[in-house]
């Protein structure tokens, strides 16, 4: 599949020719020979690849009225991602558990993975990742709470430095009543852990 360029998250552009000469160089300064028929085109599928995986796919976002007032927590679980983490630019991934308290409108349950994705396709810390997701969802709805926890595996930690294969890291990131009222988290919890 042969991209053409395209804007990666937030807008940046992503310029194709020049990620693919960057590639060449740092594979030359790591000792590869890119005459060898296996490596030949390797620059610019490493260009590929990364622009893919640092440009989100746009959605519109659908919200429906909660004419049934429903007042319990809506959750999603175990939405898998996948990321790059900007430090190292080796991928992290696991899943996502979203939750929120509806208030005036409910959201269609995809949009939910959709924007785990969506904040996902970038230079990531997870940190920040959780932070967006539960942002994004508290300003689109508005709801009474928003529960986000990620769990991951970064292979910056697990293929490389410390080498602790299988270790998870865990984030969480709490608005409204799902933070403020300690029954409403317990909830969340809960139900996260399944």
């Amino acid at each position: 599949m042969h991209l053409d360029p395209r804007h990666g998250a937030g807008g940046r552009r992503i310029d194709l020719p020049a990620a693919q000469r960057a590639a060449a160089d740092l594979l030359i300064a790591l000792g590869a020979d890119l005459g060898h028929e296996g490596l030949a085109d390797t620059p610019r599928r490493m260009a590929e690849a990364y622009a893919e995986l640092l440009t989100p796919e746009p959605f519109t976002v659908t919200t429906f009225p909660n004419e049934g007032a429903y007042d319990e927590l809506v959750l999603v679980r175990d939405v898998p991602f996948h990321s790059l983490c900007m430090h190292h630019l080796l991928p992290f991934q696991g899943v996502a558990h979203i939750a929120y308290l509806p208030g005036e409108r409910i959201v269609g349950l995809s949009k939910l993975a959709r924007v785990v994705e969506h904040v996902a396709r970038d230079l990531q810390v997870q940190e920040r990742m959780t932070r967006q997701i539960a942002d994004w969802i508290d300003t689109t709805l508005q709801p009474r709470g928003v529960g986000v926890v990620l769990e991951a595996e970064h292979l910056c930690m697990t293929l490389r430095g410390v080498r602790k294969a299988g270790s998870r890291t865990v984030t969480s990131a709490l608005h409204g009543l799902v933070r403020q009222d300690p029954r409403t988290r317990q909830e969340f919890l809960e139900l996260v852990r399944g």
